[in-house]
């Protein structure tokens, strides 16, 4: 997502991040001995293309912060679903799951993870992306401590250390004041899952405060987000309504409002903070659903009818179709599930023989107008998070 024209933010889109120190007396136990059952997971579905090919390509790609912590993300939702946040039983007895380390989202995160580190992996600069993988270190730290301890010093890190925008979101550069819509999808769903760690209701209403400031400074038409807000002379502002940044925002929103709604002392405390997530996310993909499709897919850049249809942010679009009519069914009813069915069509008639998907923007360079071709790292996940949204849908008996 960086393009070598824009080194500064090549540099920068390392997005991510969470923090809150935690009381000593709310750090796990880490050998609390509890075991997720798999029988709370869904079977499989033909969503029209084979989504472990794609999987497969995602890992083999990724070599980013948030490509690690994107892909992650995609091997729990489609592995071991029972600990990701959207499952209903993400929480046993208010706290977080004791997953054997070895399956297959924790064992890939593990190697990229820092335990020695103010962060988990270097961010280049970027002050969320590292925070990426904070859901996997919180996971693998619930039976070995040094990972949480590496979570919370994360934590602190995005709350503490980080400069603060005007309106006070935390910026997405480590240096300087830039707002990234990329951020969203890397560090708030981290700091809401501390919160659930340690047991911190003033955190997850934080974490959701900081995505409405993130929407108070990138929204600029009542729907949809523009990429980069820069408020000092760095330079790298991005005006434009990237598709893949709505995409990120969204998803982030929606890995936030699963986590609260699945949460007990969440859901019990933060009904306003739902209502706000939700309208939030519903006004991202609202504008979405008004832009013009090329070849069935959004366009790199939402608005601009020059752009090529594009295969990354469609997906992840999609996936939040599915994932909020699951969770917000009041809101986001048939309309939201057929726009996300197209869309899934289109991305599923441009997956290629070994799983690549194409054409995709230039994952390091959302500006170069020759379509990407060889694999997105983070495009492939955002399939894999497509099929797991469809997949559950399916199974809620909200799509067929």
């Amino acid at each position: 997502m960086r393009s070598s024209v824009q080194a500064l933010l090549a540099s920068s889109l390392l997005l991510a991040g969470a923090a809150t120190a935690a009381p000593a007396a709310h750090k796990p136990a880490h050998k609390n001995g509890h075991k997720a059952s798999r029988g709370d997971t869904c079977p499989d579905v033909d969503a029209g293309f084979d989504v472990q090919k794609v999987m497969d390509r995602a890992t083999s790609l990724s070599s980013h912060s948030w490509e690690y912590g994107t892909a992650a993300e995609a091997l729990l939702e489609l592995s071991n679903s029972e600990f990701s946040v959207f499952s209903s039983s993400a929480f046993p007895d208010g706290k977080l799951p004791n997953p054997d380390p070895s399956i297959a989202s924790l064992s890939y995160a593990k190697p990229n993870i820092r335990t020695d580190s103010q962060t988990l992996v270097d961010g280049d600069g970027a002050s969320g992306d590292p925070a990426a993988l904070g859901v996997s270190a919180l996971l693998i730290g619930q039976s070995d401590g040094a990972y949480f301890d590496a979570s919370e010093r994360q934590k602190t890190h995005l709350l503490e250390q980080v400069p603060r925008m005007s309106n006070d979101a935390i910026s997405q550069r480590d240096e300087n004041l830039a707002a990234w819509a990329d951020f969203m999808y890397m560090a708030p769903p981290f700091l809401a899952y501390y919160a659930v760690a340690t047991n911190d209701v003033s955190l997850l209403q934080e974490t959701v405060r900081q995505c409405g400031l993130y929407k108070d400074l990138l929204q600029v038409d009542g729907s949809n987000w523009q990429h980069i807000l820069v408020e000092d002379d760095s330079g790298g502002a991005d005006a434009g309504l990237w598709s893949t940044g709505n995409a990120w925002a969204a998803a982030g929103m929606a890995r936030v409002l699963a986590t609260l709604t699945n949460w007990e002392n969440g859901s019990s405390s933060c009904s306003s903070e739902r209502d706000q997530l939700v309208s939030w996310i519903k006004e991202i993909l609202d504008g979405a659903k008004t832009r013009s499709l090329d070849d069935g897919l959004l366009r790199n850049y939402l608005d601009d009818d020059s752009w090529f249809g594009e295969n990354s942010g469609t997906a992840l679009l999609a996936a939040v179709a599915y994932r909020v009519a699951v969770l917000a069914p009041e809101t986001f009813g048939e309309d939201y599930i057929s726009w996300a069915d197209s869309l899934r069509q289109a991305v599923a008639s441009h997956v290629g023989e070994d799983g690549t998907i194409s054409p995709n923007v230039n994952p390091l360079g959302w500006g170069d107008r020759e379509p990407y071709t060889s694999g997105s790292p983070e495009g492939q996940s955002f399939a894999v998070l497509m099929y797991t949204g469809y997949r559950d849908c399916v199974c809620a008996g909200k799509c067929q």
